[in-house]
């Protein structure tokens, strides 16, 4: 099974860097909740895949041609 791209370059950089954000402040005020969420954000900004994205048919990636 493939993941379809549907994250483009300004949503991964924003994924990434929110993704971190939160996982800074998950360790700082040592809340599991917003380490969990921040490495969810991080690891989708990484794949460059969301999959809330797939059922809302919402595609960001513009280099992607389907």
């Amino acid at each position: 099974m493939t993941l379809i791209k549907n994250v483009g370059k300004t949503d991964r950089n924003i994924r990434l860097a929110a993704g971190g954000v939160l996982v800074f402040l998950g360790i700082v005020t040592n809340t599991v909740l917003f380490s969990i969420i921040g490495l969810v954000v991080l690891a989708t900004g990484a794949v460059g895949t969301c999959p809330a994205y797939m059922p809302l048919k919402i595609n960001t990636n513009k280099d992607d041609k389907a």
